[in-house]
């Protein structure tokens, strides 16, 4: 199947197709991203204005849209510059008045003849106790007002296009939509009550009342269930052309796992066995893993990640887990180091440092198999690096990488399994919708020993009150952070919040007691005074949020955050995550200026209520939306037009099963529902997932 299938030409057509649709108006159409007639099929109306008609003015309650049948009465021409220009009608009970501003009289006049009949309908209001209707959104002749919608559509506009503009194109574009064959499973579609496409795409552009908006009303919920459905369903292609890429079955003997086992001073979380079983079964099967491992601050992922490359040593192969920097490449080997000596496993870091005879001797003991796990930043891909036989690769916050990426990383070792870790708990509706193509293990049990974190709101009038604290902390041997907020998005700003905070609290707490880091820093520079603080030389750490992702110093038990509310709640969040790590009592204070908005002391309460980062990352998506939970832009999320992934997660959990199981039973996707399903994806611009189609 080579091209976009024929029934859909036409909405694939130009904008000029549609009736009253002409160059200009195409042109701002398309500058706000609507190209073609299927983009203004899924363009739908958010509401609607009555437009039934009224018996008269008695049955109106202004201020009020009403549609009212008139006789035309007397016209009082603008008495001066500025003044509007008034018609006195009646309908046959009441008079009132229609107001016009910057009216040219023989234009009123034959609108308006004085002595007949006129349709019109608009918004009264009482001026001076006087009811009158200022520029009428219909005049119309009684012949002419059948075609007056009872219930008019309201449409989003653009650039100065009118509501009447829209409503054409978008009757029109419903007359283009073919009938197409149901791709929805019959029994999904019967028990949901689902009309079929076509009645869908006539039912959501004709809305009959306010029932008709919600996102619930079955004809729009099909339509958002249809874009779910074609984003699975692309992601579960790709999912199998990746597993359909020949795997390889990798089983240990579990001799490295008991011992590292057996070294440790607790018991594994319920969370982190069932985890570890999940990735063991997955590295056994002949097929690729495509795995991500989602888990909260503190959830013990390093455990979980180092049985799993074990798992690959045992069976006489390598593994590889890789960082996006090189202070957190670090970090991983420092957590891994006492692991891999409990279990007698070589463990080597390569970063872009490694320069010379370093980097040659450490190439060559990757490629005979004696580094065993290699830990890197993503200097691990270039050409050079060879591995002797490499079973297993962990990538690391990976939420900076999209589907694309990930199927180039399943190219890079040819039969490696994959397996993803992320920090940053993802509503399970976002999470569906940008790892839907992988399978999913999530660790909400936090391991015994953390001690939950005591979060306080702290005016920032009391900042002498948290110095005196800090100096108090000290001098017993504690060390803190104190995160700075961005001020705007100019990074000279940032810099000077940052530094004047540095001053303030080195003048107060003594000149070596305090480091300084932010994102403008060199390098080098950035390290060096990282190094220091988990030294334990600095003990208080100024900074921008560099330090959201992955830093460990368990000493560290204050967290002081300025300008918390202007902060995000999973930012907060991965900012607290960063105390609570070792023995001591921890404490994170939330500094404000007052007053706060709603919406900054309802993310400082939530924060101050739970340390459950699903919970937060929730209530997230509740009050920011997908698109900035995550920047839409670098996500990797899709930009659906009508489904809505805040409210309807469970669609989006119906859509993934739903794709799973037909691309099972149909993997060419060639039976009468499978082919159906191809017309939806060429419907939905889903063109690569098409390629993806197994041939043959």
């Amino acid at each position: 199947m080579s091209g976009r299938p024929e029934p859909l030409w036409p909405l694939f057509g130009g904008l000029e197709t549609l009736d009253g649709i002409g160059p200009k108006t195409a042109k701002t159409l398309a500058d706000s991203g609507i190209e073609t007639p299927r983009d203004v099929l899924m363009t739908l109306p958010y509401s609607g204005i009555d437009r039934r008609r009224r018996a008269g003015l008695h049955e109106v309650t202004p201020p009020e849209t009403a549609t009212l049948e008139v006789e035309i009465g007397r016209h009082h021409p603008a008495p001066s510059r500025g003044r509007p220009y008034r018609v006195t009608v009646s309908d046959g009970r009441t008079e009132f008045q229609l107001v016009f501003f910057h009216a040219k009289g023989d234009w009123m006049r034959r609108q308006l003849p004085t002595g007949q009949r006129r349709v019109v309908s608009g918004k009264v209001e009482l001026f001076d106790g006087v009811a009158q209707m200022v520029h009428p959104d219909h005049i119309l002749a009684p012949e002419e007002a059948a075609d007056l919608p009872a219930f008019e559509p309201v449409y989003p506009l653009h650039g100065g296009i009118t509501q009447r503009v829209m409503m054409r194109a978008a009757q029109s574009a419903v007359r283009l939509a073919p009938e197409l064959a149901e791709w929805i499973d019959p029994g999904l579609q019967g028990a949901r009550g689902w009309p079929a496409w076509h009645a869908a795409v006539e039912a959501v552009h004709a809305p009959t009342g306010g029932a008709n908006l919600s996102p619930a009303d079955p004809a729009r919920e099909r339509l958002a269930y249809d874009e779910l459905f074609a984003h699975q369903l692309t992601l579960a292609l790709a999912r199998s052309s990746l597993k359909m890429g020949p795997g390889r079955s990798t089983v240990g003997t579990g001799a490295l796992q008991q011992k590292v086992l057996a070294a440790l001073p607790y018991d594994p979380t319920g969370a982190q066995s069932r985890a570890i079983g999940e990735i063991t079964a997955d590295m056994a099967s002949p097929k690729r893993m495509n795995r991500l491992l989602q888990g909260d601050v503190g959830a013990g992922k390093t455990l979980v990640a180092f049985m799993a490359l074990l798992v690959a040593v045992e069976a006489g192969g390598q593994g590889v887990m890789m960082a996006p920097t090189e202070i957190l490449a670090r970090q991983h080997l420092e957590g891994l180091e006492p692991l891999a000596a409990d279990a007698g496993v070589r463990l080597e870091l390569l970063t872009g440092r490694d320069k010379g005879e370093t980097r040659a001797r450490k190439l060559a003991a990757l490629a005979s198999g004696e580094i065993q796990v290699l830990v890197g930043t993503h200097a691990v891909f270039q050409k050079d690096v060879v591995f002797h036989d490499l079973r297993l690769a962990i990538v690391d916050e990976q939420h900076r990488f999209g589907v694309s990426q990930r199927m180039e990383l399943g190219a890079k070792g040819a039969k490696t399994d994959v397996l993803v870790m992320t920090a940053t708990p993802i509503p399970r509706s976002l999470s569906l919708a940008q790892y839907g193509d992988m399978d999913v293990s999530v660790l909400d049990e936090k391991p015994p020993g953390r001690k939950p974190v005591t979060t306080a709101l702290v005016s920032a009038g009391r900042m002498d009150e948290v110095v005196d604290r800090l100096r108090k902390a000290m001098t017993e041997g504690r060390q803190a952070y104190w995160v700075c907020p961005l001020v705007d998005e100019s990074e000279s700003s940032d810099l000077t919040a940052a530094e004047a905070r540095f001053k303030t609290l080195r003048a107060a707490l003594g000149e070596g007691a305090v480091g300084l880091v932010h994102g403008q820093m060199p390098p080098a520079d950035k390290d060096a005074a990282m190094a220091r603080f988990v030294a334990g030389e600095t003990g208080v750490l100024v900074a921008t949020t560099v330090i959201e992702v992955g830093v460990n110093v368990p000493n560290a038990s204050i967290m002081v955050i300025e300008g918390a509310d202007s902060f995000g709640l999973a930012q907060l969040h991965q900012l607290r995550g960063r105390v609570g790590r070792g023995e001591a009592q921890s404490t994170c204070l939330l500094m404000y200026a007052p007053p706060l908005t709603e919406g900054g002391r309802r993310r400082l309460e939530i924060l101050r209520e739970t340390e459950d980062g699903f919970r937060i990352a929730e209530e997230d998506l509740a009050m920011r939306g997908a698109g900035d939970l995550i920047g839409t832009a670098q996500s990797g999320l899709p930009r659906f037009r009508i489904a809505d992934l805040e409210r309807q997660a469970a669609l989006m959990e119906t859509a993934q099963s739903d794709a799973r199981k037909l691309l099972n039973d149909d993997p060419p996707l060639e039976s009468p529902r499978g082919r159906a399903a191809r017309h939806l994806l060429w419907l939905m611009g889903q063109d690569r997932a098409i390629r993806l189609i197994s041939v043959g």
